[in-house]
């Protein structure tokens, strides 16, 4: 089942430019395969001094594992809570900039674990088998803020 852009940017929390997939591939509940051509795009806002480095790679596999786990909320009727990107783990790449690739990016974000909302992905990005950038990554959801003000607030207690 393919997924366009504008299903995409509505499971991510980024707007606009930031949302940097095209489109999903396929995806099941283990694992997505999404593609990409916005490394070639001169506006990608990740550019830096007009160059596009292979660390942004981690971000495109970082929203193929967000919107993985949107599409599966999804299919059994809920919503992800949101998330944030706690931790990158075993990260290789094998070039030095993205935008120097000329074909579309494969991204492939596989679940290794789903537990009480952390989750942790095995990411690729390549092009034609080719591997540019590998990772592990550990989402965590956001911590939930309380209404209460904190103590000493609020309370009709005043700080001296």
């Amino acid at each position: 089942m393919s997924v366009g852009k504008a299903h995409i940017a509505a499971l991510l929390p980024h707007a606009g430019a930031m949302c940097l997939l095209d489109a999903v591939i396929e995806w099941d509940e283990d694992a997505i395969v999404c593609v990409a051509n916005s490394h070639r795009d001169p506006a990608n806002p990740l550019r830096r001094q007009g160059r596009l480095s292979v660390i942004h790679a981690f971000e495109y596999g970082a929203q193929a594992a967000a919107v993985h786990g949107g599409l599966c909320a999804r299919r059994v009727g809920q919503t992800t809570p949101p998330g944030y990107l706690a931790a990158l783990r075993d990260a290789r790449w094998f070039i030095a900039d993205l935008d120097s690739v000329a074909a579309p990016l494969e991204v492939t974000a596989h679940q290794l674990l789903h537990e009480a909302g952390r989750c942790i992905y095995a990411i690729r990005v390549s092009v034609s088998e080719q591997t540019l950038a590998e990772a592990r990554i550990i989402i965590v959801p956001q911590p939930v803020r309380s209404s209460r003000p904190p103590p000493g607030e609020g309370s009709g207690v005043r700080a001296r």
